[in-house]
């Protein structure tokens, strides 16, 4: 069955590429791994695709204790126990205490869905290689009952990783991979005025300046990301800033930076400057 494509939504701005890599995802009937550091909307990615194709998302979010069976069921014994010490439920039905995860309620859907899972990287080396299988042929088997359930629809499936471990050869093998780049200054214009319709030309250019200086200083340990901009916008417009006080004293900086060391850095980084004007140029 044919589906639409990916164009983006108007709360969510892509590149051209990220659409292509989408696309080429659902084509392939492929899972979608997604790179890129925090604050490039690997997360809202899922969300966005699953509104414009007006399918349901399932969220799986992955944690360092998290198993790939997890997410493809899990048979509740404790509540069987307690059924059949004290009554209710139908004991003797194993199926009725087993309760699909994000990956399985996809898998045995009858319409398809779109699937986030979650950094994956927080979870230990053997999870990936422990969805090759049901990732490559979209099917599981519950051990307890013998019942195998495959997809009448794949889902579209969406991996987000933060890199802080390195993926199996053999499960990357299995994706079509996009990393998501930090947005340069002319697409940042767009996404910020998708929370910010209104806002003034003068102030914009001064934030956006101010803001990708930030993110060149090789001293912050943690750049400020595309959420931290448009909240930083928010703050200095409810607080009337214009666009000179920008330039001069860099309002609310603990919005768009938040460890000690990074912003003990940036002050030091201003005194070298010699003149608040020249911040920055």
């Amino acid at each position: 069955m044919g589906i639409d494509q990916f164009k983006g939504t108007a709360d969510y701005i892509t590149s051209a590429e990220l659409r292509d890599a989408v696309n080429i995802s659902v084509a392939l009937e492929k899972p979608l791994l997604i790179k890129g550091e925090p604050g490039t909307g690997k997360t809202r990615l899922a969300e966005a695709i699953a509104d414009q194709l007006n399918l349901e998302l399932i969220n799986w979010n992955v944690k360092s204790t998290s198993k790939a069976v997890d997410g493809l069921y899990v048979y509740d014994t404790v509540q069987r126990l307690n059924d059949s010490r004290f009554g209710g439920g139908d004991v003797d039905n194993i199926r009725h205490y087993i309760k699909y995860g994000a990956l399985g309620r996809a898998i045995a859907a009858d319409e398809r869905k779109v699937v986030l899972v979650d950094e994956i990287d927080k979870a230990d080396m053997e999870f990936p290689n422990d969805l090759l299988h049901e990732l490559d042929r979209m099917s599981f088997t519950v051990d307890e009952t013998g019942d195998v359930i495959s997809a009448k629809q794949r889902p579209i499936v969406v991996i987000t990783s933060n890199n802080e471990k390195e993926l199996p050869d053999a499960f990357l093998r299995r994706c079509i991979f996009h990393f998501i780049a930090f947005p340069e200054k002319d697409l940042m214009e767009q996404i910020v005025r998708v929370h910010h319709p209104d806002v003034e030309q003068d102030l914009l250019d001064q934030a956006l300046l101010r803001f990708y200086w930030l993110r060149e200083q090789p001293e912050i340990r943690k750049r400020p990301s595309t959420s931290e901009l448009i909240d930083w916008i928010a703050a200095m417009r409810r607080a009337g800033i214009s666009p000179a006080s920008i330039e001069e004293k860099l309002p609310f900086l603990g919005v768009l930076l938040k460890r000690e060391t990074d912003l003990s850095a940036i002050k030091q980084a201003r005194s070298r400057s010699g003149s608040p004007r020249r911040f920055g140029m």
